[in-house]
């Protein structure tokens, strides 16, 4: 478990029309609020789903200084992916069921000047690809199945957040274990007594009345649970 916990809201739960609105909503005060703000990119094809791309990342980044991380669902990475990096995003995930070379794929996110994330589906193992995730700064694990909002949280997944935490706990890999799906003030816990650095959360926090307030709730849990471990 993280002594620091980042908490990205998700967009994907926000309201689209106003989205500058939106994001503007999780800022919160200095060191509280959004660390990052997490963009679901969906091509209606690697997800059966359609969101934003690109020239709404580009708007983004225009409009907050929150990091963007930014979740590719799509497919052929190898060669979307780096216009991301290229714009300015802070961190780019690509799946590693869709990448084609993602240990290349990773130097060129780096040379683009982004942190690179690699994300696995609820199904896919992590052992194959420890070595992969070598070159990767972020590692992303789904505990919904990709593609849409506001799914139940799979909690056998946290078998591999246990055993990437293992790895990076060893020094053998040094990434953030960042989790995306279903996480709420009933899951993030969990997660968290896993080893989940980065906690992804969509409708927990634009569903609230106070987004900003939503963040730090969340937040907080995570902290009081990493001081009663302390102690």
């Amino acid at each position: 478990m993280s002594n620091q916990p980042l908490i990205a809201p998700s967009i994907l739960s926000a309201d689209f029309a106003r989205l500058a609105d939106e994001v503007a909503a999780v800022k919160g005060q200095p060191g509280r609020g959004a660390d990052w703000l997490h963009v679901d990119v969906m091509d209606a094809h690697f997800v059966p789903n359609l969101t934003l791309g690109l020239p709404v990342v580009r708007s983004l980044l225009a409009t907050t200084d929150i990091p963007l991380d930014c979740h590719l669902m799509i497919e052929n990475p190898d060669r979307w992916a780096i216009g991301y990096a290229e714009a300015g995003s802070y961190n780019v995930t690509v799946h590693v069921e869709a990448a084609g070379d993602p240990v290349m794929l990773a130097k060129n996110l780096h040379a683009a000047g982004a942190k690179a994330g690699l994300a696995i589906k609820p199904d896919t193992p992590l052992d194959p690809y420890v070595d992969v995730l070598k070159h990767y700064d972020t590692l992303l694990v789904m505990s919904v199945e990709p593609g849409f909002g506001g799914q139940k949280f799979l909690a056998g997944v946290l078998d591999k957040v246990r055993a990437a935490r293992s790895m990076v706990d060893t020094g053998h890999l040094n990434l953030v274990v960042e989790i995306d799906g279903g996480i709420n003030a009933e899951t993030i816990e969990q997660a968290a007594e896993a080893g989940v650095d980065c906690f992804v959360a969509g409708s927990a926090v634009y569903a609230a009345d106070d987004p900003a307030r939503a963040v730090e709730g969340l937040r907080r849990q995570v902290e009081a649970l990493s001081a009663h471990h302390e102690r």
